[in-house]
């Protein structure tokens, strides 16, 4: 009883704080690590690596590496991996198939045709299978079915969460709660929020959070996928909102928009998906975006997460598997390319008992 009490006061709680906080007049949200512990018994916990024991050059790494360079047993992976996901989905009651069908029995395809830009040159990277898809995010199926991938992230990253919607609620809030709260303690005098950029913004659940957490700034959110950015933008169309999100086709990388004109940019669930030298490219724009006192936000994987350090070696090889780019996301010091890049106040906090949320600040 203790326990369900405790989750229904900090569910309530953080809709609660989220409800009654403005940028006019704040109260201080739950933090993090309070709002994961009511509901999971613990706080988030740290495993005893830096990096799971199946990334990098480790043996296993490329035991992993080799299974999956062998085509046959790959394509075999590759099903399996995407049937364990649906299936996992819709363990958790998340509508998959549903899901997936009213989105391509929807008008989406005429938003298509307006919203993509056809001069994009798309890097190499981005034309890798991934995610068990051979067209990687360039395809209908991909964008169908990525709203319903995003909600089975939160409820596997809490799973002891009595709904998809509580799960979803302690995830990004928690990730909300650590953007505001480094934008208000390291920001200075620019500690106003007019102008956010969600970069690598696929269906826009992640952009729609953000317009929703601060509705008087204007929101953009930004993708590499015309079939994504179609999605969310037909999605918004059926939204009422103060200021009506903006979708913009691009490369984050360079994505053509004006300098010093965001106080965000956020990329969240985007680094794990790119190699190391796209991630250092999107830290790069992010600085030359974001004005003086500006705030990036990047959430995703942890390397220190104990559940991944911990999780089975046919869970992490069905993983990789679909993952092109985990190793050097793994590999790669997100701290100190952020700080290369030029951004100082560099924070990372473990979110919820997957994901970390990286902060930092550009300088005056």
């Amino acid at each position: 009883m203790a326990g369900i009490l405790a989750r229904a006061g900090a569910t309530a709680g953080l809709r609660r704080h989220q409800q009654e906080t403005s940028w006019g007049g704040r109260r201080r949200r739950l933090s993090s690590a309070v709002v994961v512990a009511a509901v999971t018994g613990a706080a988030p916990q740290e495993g005893a690596l830096e990096r799971p024991a199946w990334s990098g050059e480790t043996p296993v790494s490329r035991l992993v590496a080799a299974l999956i360079a062998f085509k046959p047993l790959y394509s075999l992976m590759k099903l399996a991996s995407r049937e364990v996901i649906i299936r996992t989905a819709e363990k958790s009651n998340i509508p998959w198939r549903e899901m997936t069908k009213k989105v391509l029995e929807s008008d989406v395809y005429e938003v298509f045709e307006r919203i993509r830009d056809p001069n994009i040159v798309y890097p190499d990277y981005y034309l890798s299978p991934f995610h068990a898809y051979d067209e990687g995010n360039l395809s209908w199926l991909a964008a169908a079915e990525a709203e319903a991938a995003t909600l089975s992230i939160a409820k596997r990253a809490i799973p002891e969460a009595t709904s998809i919607q509580e799960a979803n609620n302690i995830v990004r809030g928690n990730w909300m709660n650590a953007i505001e709260e480094h934008h208000l303690k390291y920001s200075g005098r620019n500690c106003q929020i007019n102008d956010i950029l969600d970069i690598g913004c696929s269906v826009g659940v992640s952009t729609r959070y953000l317009a929703e957490r601060f509705p008087s700034a204007k929101a953009v959110g930004l993708d590499l996928s015309p079939y994504f950015l179609a999605v969310a933008a037909q999605k918004e169309e059926q939204l009422s909102r103060q200021n009506p999100i903006c979708w913009v086709h691009a490369n984050g990388e360079a994505t053509g928009l004006p300098s010093d004109s965001f106080d965000i940019v956020s990329l969240a669930y985007v680094c794990h998906e790119c190699p190391a030298r796209a991630i250092i490219g999107l830290a790069k724009e992010a600085f030359r975006l974001l004005r003086p006192g500006g705030t990036i936000a990047l959430t995703d994987n942890s390397p220190k997460s104990k559940v991944l350090q911990e999780l089975s070696p046919v869970l992490f090889t069905l993983m990789k598997s679909t993952e092109p780019f985990l190793d050097e996301y793994y590999m790669l010091d997100l701290e100190e390319a952020l700080s290369q890049a030029g951004f100082v106040n560099v924070h990372s906090i473990l979110t919820d008992p997957r994901h970390r949320t990286v902060t930092a600040t550009v300088p005056y």
